[in-house]
């Protein structure tokens, strides 16, 4: 039993020095990628990726599907995506969809789309929440359904990704999957435009809505912000 436990500990100690190893040499590679030494970024992350480094799969991916130190090649940075999608990394996952959302290096397929945003958002990935909002929202690849795509959206938005807090203010604003509220609709368009978005629904919705209401959304707005964007609804 002692010579089983230290085989165990040796064997154990062995796969935290490869983990040290790797993680330093995923350093030096990402450094090398920043400092424009791209031959040398390339190798190591390669390697690392050829060895399943998550990490270096998916940052091996964006060179390729951005064209940085690599050419731009599209397959290859779904290749590497896919591989570290499927061993569960919520950010490879919505890359992965996002490629077959547009048909960039795969063929165009919504409902893998959708499979790969809602693995990723039910990690709790805002931007994966998102689109797999928008996807219900439209009904690609999955059976249209404006309650359900609320339903992310909202999730996406209480992370304050803008674009979330945009599209509640017009599921609001037209009472789509949610009763129609316009001062909700308005406070989530005041919240979102905060932020540099298109001011131009909150300035249409303003002329059907009182001066009372007008300030009852604009108090809203203020206290959402404050409570980090948790709970808005409850509150009115």
């Amino acid at each position: 039993m002692k010579v089983l436990i230290v085989v165990l500990a040796i064997f154990m100690l062995s796969i935290i020095g490869c983990s040290n190893d790797d993680e330093a040499k995923y350093a030096e590679g990402t450094d090398a990628f920043r400092s424009d030494d791209y031959e040398t970024a390339l190798a190591i992350l390669t390697s690392l990726a050829e060895d399943g480094h998550a990490e270096a799969q998916i940052f091996l991916g964006s060179m390729y599907d951005l064209g940085e130190g690599v050419p731009q090649n599209y397959e290859t940075a779904a290749k590497w995506w896919h591989l570290a999608a499927e061993d569960g990394h919520a950010e490879a996952q919505i890359f992965l969809g996002s490629m077959y959302d547009l048909g960039e290096g795969v063929p165009q397929n919504y409902e893998t789309a959708v499979k790969w945003y809602t693995l990723a958002a039910e990690q709790g990935h805002a931007e994966a929440q998102y689109s797999l909002g928008f996807m219900y929202d439209m009904g690609e690849g999955v059976p249209q359904n404006d309650k359900t795509a609320v339903k992310w959206y909202t999730l996406a938005a209480e992370q304050n990704h803008s674009e979330a807090q945009y599209s509640l203010g017009f599921m609001y604003g037209m009472g789509e999957g949610v009763p129609q509220n316009k001062i909700y609709a308005h406070m989530w368009y005041n919240i979102a435009t905060s932020k540099g978005l298109d001011s131009l629904y909150r300035d249409e919705i303003e002329e059907y809505m009182t001066a009372a209401e007008i300030i009852t959304a604009d108090q809203l707005a203020v206290e959402c912000i404050a409570k980090e964007y948790k709970g808005c609804m409850s509150v009115y």
